[in-house]
C-alpha cells in the first residue's frame, strides 16, 4: 500500500526522501499524480512538502511552494514570469502547481509517457526521433528529442534566476542537464535534495510568448521568454530542448537541428524571438 509521509521539517522530508524504500516528493500532485496513474512512477512512499517548502513573494525572491496562480497576479513578478504562469496549463492546474514542481516537471514526449524502452528509460533508441515528433526537439536532439515543457523555466531563465536548494545554491542553467548514455538523468539535483527558493534581479522589461496548438490550456509548441538588462537582452526558449534553451542572440536560432516533423518550429521561433525583442527593447 502506497503510504503518505508528512515530515514537520526541511532535514525530515530529505532524510525521508533518502531514506530505504522508493520515496517521490508531493507538492501540488499535479505533475506526480498523473505519473502515479500511469504507472510511471511506483513509490513506496509518498513525501508531502508542503508544510515544509518555504511559499510566498518578496523583492526577487520566490519560495518554491508558490502555486502558478499566485505568482501570475503578484504585481512584484516580473511580466515574462507572470505571463508565462499565466499561459500554463489550465486555473484549476496553476491553482495547485507549484514553480518548483513545474521546474521539474518531466516531458510530454508520448513515447516517453507511454512507457516505450527509449534512452529516458534505459533504452537504447529514441523513439521519436524515427517516428511522430512534431512536438518534439529542434536543438540538442541527437541522443533524446523529447522537449520541456515548463514555460515559467524558460521565464526563470531569461530572468538569470538562482535556485535555492536545501544543499546549495546554482544558476538556473545548471540545474538542468542533457541526458547522455552514461547518465539518463535530466536535472542536476542530487538524491533527496530540494529546491527552496528561487531569487532573480528584476529586468528592465521583459515578457513571454507562446506558440500552441490551442489559444490555451496547451503546452507550447515554442515559448520564448525574453528580458531585458542594461547589458544586454536575454532571451530562453521552451518546447524546443531536452532542457529549457538559452539562445546567445536572435541569430543562435540558425543553429537548430530540427527533425523532418519539427522544421517549422524554426520559423515559428524566429518570428517569436523577434517580436519578444521588439517588444522589450
Amino acid at each position: 500500500m502506497l503510504k503518505l509521509l508528512r515530515p514537520d521539517s526541511v532535514e525530515a522530508a530529505t532524510s525521508a526522501l533518502v531514506g530505504t524504500g522508493g520515496t517521490v516528493a508531493l507538492a501540488g500532485g499535479t505533475e506526480v499524480v498523473p505519473l502515479l496513474r500511469d504507472g510511471i512512477l511506483a513509490p513506496d512512499a509518498l513525501v508531502e512538502l508542503s508544510h515544509v517548502v518555504p511559499k510566498g513573494v518578496r523583492d526577487g525572491w520566490i519560495g518554491a511552494g508558490t502555486t502558478l496562480a499566485e505568482l501570475e497576479v503578484d504585481p512584484q513578478i516580473p511580466a515574462v514570469l507572470q505571463e508565462a504562469c499565466s499561459l500554463a496549463a489550465s486555473p484549476q492546474l496553476r491553482a495547485m502547481g507549484t514553480i518548483a514542481g513545474n521546474l521539474l516537471q518531466a516531458t510530454r514526449c508520448w513515447y516517453w509517457r507511454l512507457q516505450f524502452p527509449c534512452r529516458l528509460h534505459g533504452g537504447d533508441r529514441c523513439f521519436a526521433r524515427e517516428g511522430e515528433h512534431r512536438e518534439h526537439a529542434i536543438f540538442a536532439n541527437d541522443f533524446c528529442a523529447s522537449a520541456h515543457p515548463s514555460d515559467p523555466a524558460a521565464a526563470l531563465l531569461a530572468l538569470a534566476a538562482t535556485v535555492v536548494t536545501d544543499r546549495r545554491r546554482i544558476p538556473l542553467a545548471e540545474l538542468y542537464r542533457l541526458p547522455t548514455e552514461a547518465d539518463r538523468s535530466t536535472t542536476t539535483l542530487g538524491p533527496g535534495e530540494l529546491i527552496l527558493a528561487l531569487e532573480y534581479e528584476a529586468p528592465l522589461a521583459s515578457t513571454y510568448l507562446k506558440a500552441m496548438d490551442r489559444r490555451r490550456y496547451a503546452f507550447a509548441i515554442v515559448g520564448v521568454a525574453a528580458a531585458r538588462y542594461e547589458a544586454a537582452t536575454r532571451l530562453a526558449l521552451a518546447g524546443v530542448a531536452p532542457a529549457p534553451w538559452l539562445l546567445d542572440g536572435e541569430d543562435a536560432i540558425e543553429q537548430a537541428t530540427p527533425l523532418p516533423g519539427t522544421a517549422y518550429k524554426v520559423e515559428i521561433a524566429k518570428t517569436l524571438v523577434r517580436r519578444a525583442s521588439e517588444a522589450v527593447a
